[in-house]
């Protein structure tokens, strides 16, 4: 069955059909294959999508739509500016600035992308080109599955069957997405003067730092709020969702008043389409874990791998290794539904602490949405732009070596995932 389903699923992908899809043919064929009744196809996807922690996706979508709708966005990104705006590379510097604050609410790469470019992507071609810029939007968006509150992360401590606490891994991705995020605005600073960007920003002047501060803080309070709660326990991932959404609505309707009654059936509609295909995969993808599970395919791998090492260091070098080739040709939900069933377990069994795992896991495949060729943010950005993927590429690579290069500190240091979350009780 397993070698039916991969098969498959390889083929109905290469026939251009739609990953979600590919998964539930693949499935229904294993099923076929395996004799087994069709009506079990419906019952897995029923039972795998029945969770509440996986309500909180819809609802940080739905905020993430309403920050954009609300001038929220705005604001953020004059209050940065004010700081920092006057450095090397200023513009960019905003964006990352931007980009942290963004995913500290919305949680999704592509609803992110979309925010940031909406607002700064023409400025900042006009000083440093359309390729540079679109680079550091695609970068500084991807810290939304990094940062929480995290969808990515959502679904993977659903998938990984309670090893993990949702709490646990918002409060692990804290320090890495930091790290990211200052690395980045390292080099843009560096690529700034080696290029002779000119300085854009405003000069530093407290009085209009303190100006914006006020007209900005409580959007700034909102991660605190919604990221605070939930990893201080007093309100659960989906509850916090919720809040994000009422939050936003209030402050975008009552404080920025730029939200309208009427940009609601729009942020409705995408973010339920958003949802609906991360709800797709995760139904489809339960049956052909289930599959695997009768073939006993984690124990074979399980074995496969303790045949070639007892380390758990290698362990994690092999295993991720595995996800850089994974990230480059499959998207991030597929990957985590495909493979954190299989991972998870045997990363328990070499004794590698279960959050220090699924961080590592979840930096890895957040960066593979910005290699090519089956990037998806590289896709997205080039569809806003206009530029091809070659031309993306050549400039988004520093970012994507930085990307990596703190997934690879956090493999080797655990500490620095784990010193918070421990710290909080997790």
């Amino acid at each position: 069955m397993t070698t039916i389903v991969i098969v498959g699923f390889f083929v109905f992908t290469l026939c251009g059909v739609p990953i979600a899809f590919a998964l539930g043919l693949a499935a229904l064929a294993g099923l076929v294959a395996g004799g087994l009744p069709f009506n079990m196809l419906a019952e897995k996807m029923l039972y795998s999508v029945d969770s509440f922690p996986l309500m909180a996706i819809p609802f940080f979508m739905l905020a993430g739509e309403l920050i954009v709708r609300g001038g929220i966005m705005s604001r953020l990104i004059s209050f940065a500016n004010t700081v920092i705006g006057r450095v090397p590379g200023g513009l960019g510097q905003v964006t990352v600035v931007s980009g942290m604050g963004l995913a500290s609410v919305s949680g999704t790469a592509v609803a992110d992308a979309t925010a940031l470019g909406s607002v700064l992507l023409r400025p900042m071609e006009k000083t440093y080109g359309l390729p540079f810029s679109t680079a550091v939007i695609a970068s500084a968006a991807n810290l939304g599955p990094i940062l929480p509150p995290s969808t990515a992360m959502i679904i993977y401590a659903t998938l990984a069957g309670g090893s993990v606490s949702i709490a646990g891994l918002f409060a692990s991705g804290i320090v890495p997405g930091v790290m990211i995020g200052i690395a980045m605005m390292g080099a843009i600073a560096v690529i700034a003067r080696i290029r002779g960007f000119p300085i854009t920003g405003e000069r530093f002047r407290l009085r209009a730092v303190l100006r914006e501060a006020r007209r900005a803080y409580l959007i700034l309070l909102m991660p605190v709020v919604v990221i605070g709660g939930i990893v201080g326990g007093v309100f659960t991932a989906t509850e916090s969702g919720a809040i994000a959404v009422a939050y936003a609505f209030v402050v975008g309707f009552f404080i920025t008043k730029e939200l309208r009654l009427a940009d609601l059936p729009t942020a409705l509609l995408r973010a339920g389409i958003t949802t609906s295909v991360v709800g797709t995969l995760i139904a489809f993808a339960a049956t052909v874990t289930f599959l695997f599970s009768i073939d006993l395919v984690p124990q074979k791998l399980s074995t496969l791998i303790v045949g070639l090492t007892d380390s758990p260091l290698t362990f994690l070098l092999l295993v991720m290794a595995l996800m850089i080739v994974v990230g480059m040709f499959i998207e991030p939900s597929a990957a985590y539904v495909m493979l954190v069933p299989i991972f998870t377990p045997l990363a328990a069994t070499f004794g590698i602490d279960p959050l220090h795992f699924a961080m590592v896991f979840i930096l890895n495949v957040a960066v593979g949405v910005l290699t090519p060729p089956v990037g998806t943010l590289l896709f997205v950005m080039c569809g806003m732009t206009g530029l091809t993927i070659l031309q993306l590429v050549r400039e988004v690579w520093p970012f994507v070596v930085i990307q990596y290069g703190v997934m690879l500190i956090c493999l080797f240091f655990p500490g620095l995932v784990l010193w918070f979350p421990h710290a909080l009780g997790y």
